[in-house]
Order: C-alpha cells, then sequence, then structure tokens
C-alpha cells in the first residue's frame, strides 16, 4: 500500500499513467469490449487491467491521479449505445458523476459512435479492462496537464 494513492492503482496501472504524457488517451472499458485485441494496437501494446470494480469505481482512482486534458473538448469520451446515441445509461450516469467530481464541476462526456470508438481506441495509449458487466460501460480520457505551484 502507499499513502494517498487509491489501491486500485495497481503498479501496471500506475506505470502507464505516469508514462502517459499531455495528450495521450486511455481506454476504460468492461468486460464485453475488445480489450484484448485493442490493446494490441495502443502505443503500450498489452492489456493493463483493474478487475473486479465497475468503471465508476476505476474512473475515480484513475481521476484521483490524472487530469483530464482541458484544451480539447472530448478529453471524456462515452461509447454511444447503438440505435439510441443520445440514451444515457446509469452506466455512464455514474462514470460522468465520478468525472465531474474529480475536476469539480460539469464536465462534457462526448458520444462516440460504437465502431468509430473502436477505432479511436486502438490509436490510444492503453486499454485498462475492469470487471464492468453493464453494456456500454466503455469510455477513453485524455491526460491533461499539472500547473505549477502559484508562487
Amino acid at each position: 500500500m502507499l499513502k494517498n494513492i487509491n489501491p486500485l492503482l495497481n503498479a501496471d496501472v500506475l506505470y502507464a499513467l505516469r508514462a502517459m504524457g499531455h495528450g495521450d488517451r486511455l481506454v476504460l472499458c468492461d468486460t464485453n469490449f475488445p480489450a484484448d485485441s485493442v490493446a494490441r494496437e495502443t502505443k503500450l501494446g498489452k492489456l493493463l487491467r483493474i478487475d473486479g470494480v465497475t468503471t465508476a469505481e476505476a474512473t475515480r482512482a484513475i481521476l484521483s491521479a490524472m487530469p483530464l486534458d482541458t484544451f480539447i473538448p472530448d478529453a471524456a469520451m462515452r461509447m454511444e449505445i447503438v440505435g439510441s446515441p443520445r440514451e444515457v445509461p446509469p452506466v455512464q450516469q455514474e462514470v460522468q458523476a465520478e468525472i465531474d467530481r474529480a475536476e469539480g464541476k460539469s464536465w462534457p462526456l462526448v458520444p462516440v459512435e460504437r465502431m468509430a470508438f473502436y477505432e479511436v481506441a486502438k490509436k490510444s495509449y492503453c486499454v485498462i479492462a475492469t470487471g464492468e458487466r453493464r453494456f456500454y460501460g466503455c469510455f477513453m480520457f485524455t491526460k491533461g496537464v499539472i500547473p505549477p505551484e502559484a508562487k
């Protein structure tokens, strides 16, 4: 255990979060996402896991250490529901609440069509699979910056 670090952030995930730079994107996905095959195409090239938790719990852990990018409008994205793109299911509402909590304000969770989501995911830095069993528990987050402390 480490002080002030969410215990869900295992060594592999911490390495990836630290290695990512401004503008790098991570995928946080549910159990139905083709995580391993997509992860093999990412910059990291291997699948990371935070098992046994929901995507909302994993989001809370990740965003406790990683800032979202304030320079782009789509720093937080969600997979659209096929045939119902405007619908926001409970799993996505829960992640939205975690994003807003971490950022201290309402933050846009931008919808992305399912097949387009897969293509963007392949270009990301890494994929982190969770134990989320609800459908459409798939998200992408773009890393921002931490400004220097004011003097």
